[in-house]
């Protein structure tokens, strides 16, 4: 059976931000075109695109950190040179708290279950690289348990046909 690339094209762009609800919504859209879906129809595209997606902005993490510092730094300079002051801006927020939260009470396990989950697989990538970017294991258990999850949701999507 040949691989339906409208269906696919669907999940592999749900899958590279919205992972949580990916599946599900690759599954709705294939119900709107008239297409039943196997499952790893599902899983493939929705899956490839989540981990070409965390592969993408885990290693390039580092990079977007140091640019952001250095706008930072360049904005500060250009505010003192022009005697215009910067409004405060709060570092430590209350999702900066709830992150520090996370990665002190669920270790390098638990962020990197939900971080992809419930952030989105760029925002996930880059907070598990900030946080465990020095553990080898960070990016291949991103990919594991991104792999279980999205197993899961195609064997809950195959008993729901």
């Amino acid at each position: 059976m040949m691989l339906n690339i409208p269906l696919f094209l669907t999940g592999f762009f749900f899958g590279t931000f919205k992972f949580l609800f990916a599946h599900w919504t690759t599954f709705g859209a294939a119900a709107g075109m008239g297409y039943e879906p196997h499952y790893y129809e599902i899983f493939i595209s929705v899956t490839s695109g989540g981990w070409v997606s965390m592969t993408v902005f885990y290693f390039l993490s580092e990079l977007l950190m140091k640019r952001a510092a250095k706008k930072r730094h360049e904005k500060y300079l250009a505010s003192k040179t022009s005697g215009i002051p910067i409004p405060f801006k709060r570092k430590f927020t209350r999702i900066n708290k709830i992150l520090v939260k996370m990665k002190r009470g669920l270790g390098i396990y638990g962020l990197t279950v939900f971080a992809p989950l419930f952030l989105s697989i760029p925002i996930g990538s880059i907070v598990c690289a900030k946080f465990f970017g020095h553990d080898r294991r960070t990016f291949p258990l991103m990919l594991l348990f991104s792999g279980l999850y999205s197993f899961l949701m195609c064997f809950l999507i195959w008993l729901a046909q």
